[in-house]
């Protein structure tokens, strides 16, 4: 759970919980303390961690692994600009039901006049059809403690467009794509995202609190990296502001397919890390890493390393040599997660958020 967060958990503190602002039944509530100003404490409920029921509900299928987790981080990421970690607490969203949520993410028709994607048009070629342009919903909540209890003070909505509509003309027969142009997801997206703010305005939990809601465009099935925000607004009572266009970009290192690096420096600094701890342990299956970017400035890089090792010594050994490495190579200003791992586990973490390296050993005592 912490990982999230990139902060260690510490202490619990007891208080309890009210959503909105009206009075509700007591629970009792404790938070956990960040070991990091810029993570947000984590609030459990009856000291569980409360998963949100629309986690994982999807429109349709996507293969690409990578969107879930850059989906839920650069949601995080915007919230912070509105709702500062100093002040506000973290829980996943709890105002939206997976009902409800499954209804806003079908084809809008007379049995479900809620639905946010278009009605089809009764065609089923790829540049004629009305695509599926919205893929998920994701919300996360931020309360604040007044008078002793912890109160709904502003929520983040995160609706993932699709950039692909990858879809079938008879089940489980051959897939067919319709691409979707960046003018039209953001058209939709800004249509979706308004009328959600409405009927979030109209929920007794919800009121007149802060809501933040940000574009994401999915990454197609054949690309090894996630997708990205490209655009937020935020409503601070009432309807939503104008959207801001973000600059956030991801790529491969190595760069593959002919892609030319966003920051030619970042992709020679990375393949000097890879070719020094594959020099030192020949016996690597694989270093790769997604690098993410706020225009051309590195914000941070995801590191996969596979291994072949057994043994707990070359495990911690290596552990070592990777965190020195990334040091003397890797670009200095960026936050670092590096897994190495094998196929069928994880041994061992790196990570450095701040300029602080942190790293543990998996079963080692």
């Amino acid at each position: 759970m912490c990982s999230i967060f990139l902060a260690a958990c510490g202490n619990l503190q007891d208080s309890t919980l009210s959503s909105g602002g009206g009075d509700s039944s007591k629970s009792t509530v404790q938070t956990t303390s960040s070991s990091d100003s810029s993570s947000y404490d984590v609030l459990l409920s009856n000291g569980k961690y409360k998963t949100s029921p629309i986690s994982g509900l999807t429109a349709s299928d996507n293969g690409n692994q990578f969107n879930s987790r850059s989906f839920e981080s650069g949601l995080m990421k915007l919230s912070k600009k509105q709702f500062s970690t100093n002040s506000y607490v973290f829980q996943e969203g709890q105002v939206l039901s997976a009902s409800t949520v499954n209804k806003w993410l079908a084809r809008k028709s007379k049995k479900n006049p809620t639905g946010l994607n278009p009605d089809s048009n009764g065609s089923t070629a790829p540049t004629k059809r009305t695509p599926m342009y919205l893929q998920q919903l994701l919300e996360e909540d931020y309360l604040q403690k007044q008078d002793g209890k912890y109160k709904l003070a502003g929520i983040s909505i995160g609706v993932a467009m699709n950039k692909i509509d990858y879809y079938q003309k008879k089940q489980y027969g051959a897939t067919y794509k319709t691409t979707i142009t960046e003018a039209e997801q953001k058209e939709q997206g800004q249509r979706i995202a308004k009328e959600i703010v409405q009927r979030l305005r109209k929920e007794d939990k919800v009121g007149n609190i802060p809501i933040v809601v940000g574009l994401y465009s999915v990454a197609p099935e054949d690309t090894l990296v996630g997708g990205n925000y490209f655009q937020y607004s935020f409503s601070k009572s009432g309807e939503l502001g104008s959207f801001k266009d973000l600059e956030y970009k991801n790529q491969m290192l190595p760069v593959v397919n002919g892609d030319t690096a966003i920051s030619s420096s970042d992709s020679d600094a990375f393949s000097n890390f890879k070719t020094h701890i594959q020099d030192y342990f020949p016996n690597l299956s694989g270093v790769t890493a997604q690098a993410h970017y706020d225009g051309t400035n590195l914000k941070s890089m995801d590191i996969t390393i596979n291994t072949q090792f057994d043994g707990l010594a070359q495990i911690t050994s290596f552990t070592q040599f990777v965190q020195q490495s990334a040091t003397k190579y890797l670009p200095s200003g960026a936050d670092l997660d590096i897994n190495i791992q094998t196929v069928d586990e994880q041994q061992a973490v790196v990570t450095r958020t701040n300029g602080k390296f942190y790293s543990h050993v998996y079963d080692a005592d």
